[in-house]
């Protein structure tokens, strides 16, 4: 409570408001919204990569929470992340497992730590990294395990400065408390299998290709909602103009046709 004693009384109510509704986060979409709101104030960001894993072995997993249309776990593939993750964990390392912020001309070890940019990663993911001006790294080390779990947030903007560094430091419990409540998503490549069966031109979104994807699963529009971190009304929104783009009344049909147009390009 050292750094939270210091502040003035405003700041104070704040933090405890983000903490007990970051207590309260069971689901990504909790998550999501959480990050989202009031944490915005302290931690500016519209991407946030955590990853977990005993670094040392090369086994780790990741997820990705962001606001950003195709910015998913779902979405992106670890081999091409590992070079970020890996150069952002040595830095961490380096610095005492400190907290530490990068603008977007750092590098370490001949790589970027913002806007990285790497040919395996031709996703929504490496091109909003592109975009990024400033990040914000921290952890937290297992002493019982050989765990360790990272988080990286990237701000488009150079917002983040030195409050952002305390601000971490007293958010990060709270926030690796609200992570290990939520289960992990699946992790997949970076293109959905719609995306490689050419389904673009049928004139669908990137978010419509992948709701269509979940659809093709079986999912429902909770579940989509959940894996994609929007309502379950969103989704049924995007399933209306999906239904009309291509002309059906229902899932079933609308995978059949999405299907039958892949099959014959």
């Amino acid at each position: 409570m050292g750094l939270l004693s210091s502040l003035p009384a405003d700041h104070l109510q704040r933090y405890f408001r983000i903490i007990q509704e970051g207590l309260a986060v069971r689901q990504h979409f909790d998550l999501l919204t959480w990050l989202q709101g009031e944490v915005q104030h302290y931690l500016p960001h519209e991407i946030m990569l955590v990853a977990w894993g005993d670094f040392n072995a090369n086994a780790i997993q990741h997820d990705i929470i962001s606001p950003l249309p195709g910015v998913r776990t779902a979405h992106s593939e670890l081999t091409g992340l590992y070079p970020l993750l890996r150069a952002s964990y040595n830095r961490w390392v380096e610095l005492g497992r400190m907290p530490c912020i990068a603008s977007a001309s750092d590098r370490l070890n001949g790589e970027y730590l913002v806007g990285y940019e790497d040919s395996r990663q031709q996703c929504s993911l490496g091109k909003a990294l592109l975009s990024m001006r400033s990040s914000l790294l921290h952890g937290i080390s297992d002493k019982r395990g050989r765990d360790e779990c990272l988080y990286v947030i990237f701000s488009s903007q150079d917002k983040l400065n030195d409050s952002t560094l305390s601000a971490m430091e007293i958010l990060l419990p709270y926030l690796d408390t609200a992570m290990r409540r939520v289960a992990p998503l699946p992790q997949r490549s970076c293109r959905s299998s719609l995306l490689a069966l050419g389904t673009e031109s049928q004139g669908l979104s990137e978010r419509e290709i992948e709701i269509m994807d979940w659809v093709r699963k079986g999912k429902t529009n909770a579940e989509i909602g959940s894996i994609l971190c929007i309502s379950s009304y969103t989704v049924k929104n995007h399933l209306h103009q999906i239904f009309r783009k291509l002309d059906v009344y229902n899932r079933v049909q609308a995978v059949s046709k999405v299907e039958r147009r892949a099959r014959h390009g």
